[in-house]
């Protein structure tokens, strides 16, 4: 059956002067404009569209490809805003509509968010929400703790970070977990770190188990071989120095250079670090 917001294979049934028509089946034929059909269409021909409603709400067929299909999360901006909603550019011709009951918090043209592209079944026409809770699980039983995971920022408050877990659930990642700035719409790796007594998701960018630390520190004692035994980077460097030089918190760090210092590695004192000869 064909789905309104998504890709399809449907069979080429009519050419007319201005293109061709598709068998919607239940939906009727899907028009297929000239400037859109690949130059050796014909009848008979399967091609794999995306289809939508155009400016006139009837069904079309297109090759591009949306930022989102139905069902999915995408990082849209704001082109306009009038008496029913927020239009967003999608991608395609037609931008696509945040009802102003679908808006979490209010729309700025020229802005962007993060929404959730459904079909409307009421209107019968397809949307975007910023109302995350309405479409996304925030509660699992399917992950386990530190299994890898893409993550989507999608909203701040005052713990922390909301964001997309795969596509389908959404989870949090505390204040004390964040070691480099976010922004809404940043697509990153994460994982899953805890899972609550009530079902819903604690996220996390790193572990700080055993096994993680013993990672860093053969980082850390790597960097000190290409650079002659000697860093500058101590446990009094900026957290951002940290960050950009391992990718991991200014606390992680600390851990693992402590650990180095009890093992006899490295020697510390307060503008350098050197590695122990062996």
């Amino acid at each position: 059956m064909l789905q309104i917001g998504q890709f399809n294979t449907l069979e080429v049934i009519n050419q007319v002067p201005f293109g061709y028509y598709l068998e919607g089946g239940d939906f009727g034929e899907i028009l297929l404009s000239n400037h859109e059909a690949p130059t050796d269409c014909e009848i008979g021909s399967k091609l794999v569209v995306f289809v939508y409603q155009n400016s006139d709400d009837r069904l079309v067929a297109t090759f591009k490809k949306p930022l989102a299909q139905v069902n999915e999360c995408a990082y849209l901006q704001v082109v306009s805003v009038n008496d029913v909603g927020a239009f967003v550019d999608w991608g395609l011709d037609k931008d696509l509509l945040v009802p102003y009951s679908e808006q979490d918090f209010p729309m700025s043209e020229g802005l962007s968010y993060v929404v959730f592209v459904f079909f409307d079944e009421n209107t019968g026409r397809l949307a975007a929400s910023t109302r995350y809770r309405a479409f996304l699980n925030e509660m699992s039983t399917d992950f386990i703790p530190k299994q890898a995971v893409d993550l989507l920022i999608c909203a701040h408050s005052e713990m922390g970070y909301k964001a997309v877990i795969n596509g389908t659930h959404l989870g949090l990642i505390f204040k004390d977990e964040v070691f480099k700035p976010l922004r809404f719409g940043d697509r990153l790796p994460g994982f899953i770190k805890h899972i609550r007594e009530d079902g819903k998701i604690d996220l996390c960018f790193q572990f700080h188990d055993d096994h993680a630390r013993k990672d860093l520190s053969e980082q850390i004692i790597d960097d000190l071989i290409a650079h002659d035994g000697i860093s500058t980077l101590t446990d009094k460097s900026p957290a951002n120095e940290i960050t950009k030089r391992f990718n991991v918190s200014k606390g992680a760090y600390k851990k693992a250079i402590g650990a180095l210092y009890k093992q006899k590695r490295i020697l510390l004192d307060k503008s350098k670090i050197t590695l122990v000869n062996e």
